[in-house]
């Protein structure tokens, strides 16, 4: 399918943007080749890796595929646009008129530059994002509670071991009661991303760095990565919970583990079993990589669930369709049947396609606050 979906894409830049341009024949082969190799992207990323989610490429070479694939794609979506607005012209008019190559030369040039912004937002280390959460319930011990969220850490050669280093200088600079990594810290296997992950073994909190799986750990190996992810000092948190104490109050934190365990014969996600040895009446945190199974959460008496997964949605206005993939949630702060969710776009994202625009990543300090008796 995403083969077709680039073929067809390939097809329309090639006959509604490349052959109406008033260029000789062979420039214009040249452009079409050029066009069809960006667009193998994931092609070239299996090849060097076996896996399409993890290029070992140099990072250089991986941003630049990105800048040349996010940029076609942009320039599809423009000239589809164009193509629309012509179809209207002809329609109003009685007679079809072609664009002049002044107009395709600049949707190419704000495709380039677009993707050229969107590159750069994605690979940045994050700016800090501060949400304040309401939490009926929440002992008068724990308001003001602080969370560091990260997510989505996505480490490869595009987001190596120097860019892990400053996330976790940044981080630890917030001085944070607790740090949750809500999954997809990695892509590529551990032989491979061994050096860049190290970094994450700085990592510090007053209550310490929990960690749950996303569905990237279950591509590269489960259990090698939870593992070694134990051994960096991050605490499991799949499938259980832990019980904060202050002077007498309580707050649960509880993680699961990612959907994609359904479908890889490992430890089936029961929230219910994971929440029978939380203490009564304390509120529940709880980390999902994924956030569509929140209104289950919620029927299950959870105050707030933390999950990452669908990276903002990328880009302002596309963010529709991770929407309608993710039961409706994509980016931010939801009500869900009482219980806060809270989807964060990620510190980083996917190096497949690394574009944000208007979608921006996150270093996330959620601050837990009373909103109700005690």
């Amino acid at each position: 399918m995403p083969q077709l979906i680039f073929g067809l894409t390939w097809l329309l830049i090639a006959t509604r943007f490349i052959w109406p341009l008033e260029l000789p024949l062979t420039v214009k082969i040249v452009m079409a080749v050029l066009v069809l190799v960006a667009l193998q992207f994931h092609r070239w990323s299996e090849l060097s890796s076996g896996s399409v989610f993890s290029p070992e490429f140099p990072r250089p070479v991986v941003a630049l595929f990105n800048w040349a694939f996010g940029a076609i794609v942009l320039l599809m979506l423009l000239q589809l646009l164009l193509d629309a607005g012509l179809l209207v012209g002809a329609l109003i008019h009685g007679r079809f008129v072609g664009a002049p190559d002044g107009v395709r030369y600049g949707m190419a040039g704000l495709a380039a530059v677009a993707a050229a912004i969107g590159v750069q937002q994605a690979m940045r280390v994050p700016p800090l994002r501060d949400v304040e959460v309401g939490i009926p319930g929440l002992p008068r011990q724990f308001d003001g509670y602080t969370i560091l969220q990260l997510t989505d850490l996505h480490i490869s050669r595009l987001f190596p071991a120097s860019w892990a280093r400053a996330v976790v200088e940044r981080s630890n600079k917030l001085g944070v009661d607790l740090i949750a990594i809500t999954g997809d810290l990695i892509d590529g296997t551990l032989d491979a991303r061994r050096a860049d992950i190290e970094p994450l073994r700085d990592l510090r909190a007053t209550d310490g760095v929990y960690v749950i799986s996303g569905n990237h750990e279950y591509i590269f190996g489960y259990s090698t990565w939870m593992a070694h992810f134990a051994a960096l000092g991050l605490l499991s948190l799949e499938n259980r919970l832990v019980v904060l104490e202050r002077d007498g109050g309580r707050l649960v934190i509880a993680g699961m583990t990612d959907q994609a365990s359904r479908r890889r014969g490992h430890p089936v996600r029961d929230l219910a079993a994971v929440l029978e040895g939380a203490p009564r009446g304390a509120p529940v945190v709880l980390l999902d990589h994924q956030p569509s199974d929140a209104r289950h959460a919620a029927k299950s008496g959870v105050a707030l669930q933390l999950s990452g997964h669908t990276h903002g949605g990328l880009i302002w206005g596309l963010d529709r369709l991770a929407a309608r993939a993710n039961a409706g949630f994509v980016s931010g702060r939801y009500d869900v049947d009482g219980m806060t969710l809270y989807v964060n776009n990620g510190t980083a994202l996917w190096p497949g396609f690394a574009l944000r625009l208007g979608r921006p990543s996150e270093l996330t300090r959620i601050t837990l606050r009373q909103a109700g008796p005690a």
